[in-house]
């Protein structure tokens, strides 16, 4: 199964010098049955990029931790990680896109990386900051959301990831 996985800058880091990343509570996003029967219409590419969109924003709520941590953090960017595991178990009871994986992922199931570009960083930490006003509805949060979600993340191969790393 294809998932999705959250991450944030440091995520890649440690999983370029471990070789491996355990998942934020062991959360990902997939195209689930669930996510499926909740769209009118889509192909499974277009519903595969709607999972990889839930993930991107639960990256933001991983940035507004750090931020939390280091309101000086560098490098406050959206990052996905799509990799290719065995064992995921469904999560319907948490949204349609959520599983749960069944341990660390492995670089060499790592199919892809997503980040963000540089000029996504200043509408990006400003959508960490106000992520949780917007899930409860606030317009203004929203809006300020949909700026960030406005930037596309790029598209890395795995081979990628170490020099892309060393250029940020």
């Amino acid at each position: 199964m294809r998932v999705y996985i959250p991450a944030t800058v440091t995520m890649l880091r440690a999983l370029n010098a471990k070789g491996e990343l355990a998942a934020v509570g062991d959360t990902a996003f997939a195209l689930t049955p669930a996510l499926r029967e909740s769209y009118a219409s889509g192909t499974a590419e277009e519903l595969e990029y709607a999972a990889m969109t839930e993930a991107a924003r639960a990256s933001l709520r991983l940035l507004a931790g750090e931020l939390a941590e280091d309101p000086e953090l560098t490098l406050p960017r959206r990052a996905v990680i799509s990799a290719d595991v065995e064992d995921a178990t469904l999560r319907p009871d948490l949204d349609f896109a959520v599983v749960r994986l069944a341990g660390s992922v492995q670089v060499s199931q790592v199919a892809a990386v997503h980040l963000d570009t540089e000029d996504a960083e200043p509408a990006v930490r400003a959508a960490a900051e106000v992520i949780d006003a917007a899930d409860l509805g606030d317009p203004d949060a929203e809006f300020t959301l949909g700026d960030a979600e406005d930037h596309e993340l790029a598209w890395y191969a795995t081979e990628e990831l170490p020099f892309l790393l060393e250029l940020l």
